[in-house]
Formats: structure tokens, sequence, C-alpha cells
């Protein structure tokens, strides 16, 4: 009989043991393209060929700028330099629809584009 009164104690108190946190993984190293018309450049290069950037999401080193037109959305991603020296620039690109399927890059960077770069 005391085991039944027992019983849901003992319940209730096993479900009350502290959980351990769970620790995130460190984030992964950047995605870098082999290459690609906006590799290497800066986010004042990018904000001068496409303008104000529609988003800027900064996480960890790292710097999102997202530019908006009415053909596509380009995602940049900036990171510094290895050694943490120097101006953060473009590792990797790439476009998509406002649907979110992938468009061509580089009709989209042209398609955002209101004057070519200057050489």
């Amino acid at each position: 009989m005391r085991f039944l009164l027992l019983a849901p104690v003992l319940l209730v108190a096993a479900c009350a043991a502290p959980q351990r946190p769970v620790s995130r993984p460190p984030p992964a190293p950047p995605q870098v393209q082999s290459g690609g018309p906006l590799l290497g450049a800066t986010a004042a290069q990018l904000t001068a060929r496409f303008g104000a950037p529609a988003l800027r999401v900064v996480e960890g080193d790292g710097t999102k700028l997202q530019f908006k037109g009415r053909a596509c959305i380009l995602d940049t991603y900036l990171y510094p330099p290895r050694g943490g020296r120097g101006e953060a620039v473009t590792l990797h690109a790439d476009a998509r629809d406002i649907y979110g399927r992938d468009v061509d890059l580089d009709a989209c960077i042209a398609a955002l584009s209101p004057t070519p770069p200057a050489s």
C-alpha cells in the first residue's frame, strides 16, 4: 500500500530531473565560390553598383547584403580576409526569384545593375 502512495511522487520527481543545456555546434566555415563576377567585391563596391541593400544581416564575422529588384533577389556574403585584418569581401553570391527558386546569377546582376560597372 505504501508503494502505491509513493509511486506518483516518484514519477513526478523523475520528470523534474534537470536537463543539460544543448550546446550549438560552431558555425560552418563560409562557403567560397570558385569564381563569379562579384567575388572580392567590398560592401562599398556592391552599394555603388546596386544601391543601398534592402537587408543587412551580421552574423559572427560575416555579413549578408541583400539587393532586391523586380526580376530577382541577390544575396551576397562578405567575410574578412584570413587573419581578420582588412575589409570584408564577397566570398559567395546567389540569386533567386521572389518565390525562392534559383535564377541565373549573371542575369540577376545585369537586372539589378543600373549602369555597367566602371573598369
